[in-house]
């Protein structure tokens, strides 16, 4: 292993083979292995959704030694967010999510290759998108409609996906649990979800895999709590991009509450699925 370097290589390098390790991966080297290493270093994960899921999975990858990635999010960070997103920190409220995260996991590893797209997914910017031709996606979206055009876009062209649950309204991260989709329980997003493959995207409707895996929790929703700064007027929307006509406050049926020790949990086990996946795959011929 090299020693750590007093100067910041190009970001714009992905370690080629042979590959070398750098000391800040010193620990995930020594639970994994070198040639595991080098696999996480030539593979690109893309992350569609940066909330309180998304931006946890982005930097557990980064922080695992994943080579190459690719943020996509359109939404600005909000004051709101800082319960549960690691970008919501003080003076980065009204950026955009996708730039904030790409230059905190710069930062985390300066060799890594690492891309902001901050715009927002559908069927318009589809292949845009996925144009980019990720090794593995991350779904952490929420947008229903978005949501399910981008699950059944990725099944057809068979990029491994991992999709999320609904994280909010939710207090206990070891009830989580990843299976197919199909296998969901519960959790009111999957059934919205499953419910729309079904019926626009010809899914299976009564038994069998969807061939999608999912990240979720089979605990009963918390409803919201009126605070006290609302007045009785009940949730007021501060988002920093206003109405900005994709995913806003004012078209969501309910503002739920959340904790970081859930959202995160969620994003934590997805990469975690990502990483073991990688680890499972013959090393491509060099």
């Amino acid at each position: 292993m090299q020693p750590d370097q007093t100067q910041t290589p190009n970001a714009s390098v992905i370690p080629e083979t042979p590959y070398v390790m750098h000391r800040r991966f010193d620990r995930m080297g020594r639970l994994i292995g070198d040639a595991n290493m080098e696999k996480l270093a030539h593979t690109h994960v893309m992350i569609i959704g940066l909330g309180g899921v998304g931006s946890w999975a982005a930097e557990s990858l980064a922080r695992s030694g994943v080579g190459r990635l690719t943020l996509v999010d359109y939404d600005e960070v909000c004051i709101t967010n800082t319960n549960r997103q690691l970008h919501s920190i003080t003076g980065m409220i009204g950026k955009k999510k996708a730039v904030v995260m790409a230059e905190r996991i710069q930062k985390i590893n300066p060799q890594i290759k690492v891309e902001a797209i901050p715009i927002f997914y559908n069927a318009d910017t589809s292949e845009e998108i996925l144009g980019k031709n990720p090794d593995y996606i991350f779904d952490a979206s929420d947008n229903m409609t978005a949501k399910c055009h981008l699950l059944s876009t990725v099944k057809a062209k068979g990029i491994k996906t991992i999709t999320s649950g609904g994280s909010a309204a939710k207090m206990d991260p070891t009830c989580i649990k990843i299976t197919d989709l199909a296998s969901t329980e519960v959790d009111p997003m999957c059934v919205a979800v499953r419910r729309i493959l079904r019926q626009e995207y010809g899914f299976p409707k009564i038994s069998g895999d969807f061939g999608i895996t999912c990240v979720w929790s089979p605990e009963h929703p918390t409803m919201p709590v009126d605070l006290a700064y609302d007045s009785g007027q009940g949730f007021k929307c501060v988002c920093p991009q206003g109405q900005n006509g994709f995913n806003t406050c004012d078209n969501k049926n309910l503002i739920n509450g959340s904790a970081s020790f859930v959202t995160g949990a969620f994003g934590l086990a997805a990469a975690s699925w990502i990483v073991k996946q990688v680890i499972a795959t013959p090393a491509k011929e060099k």
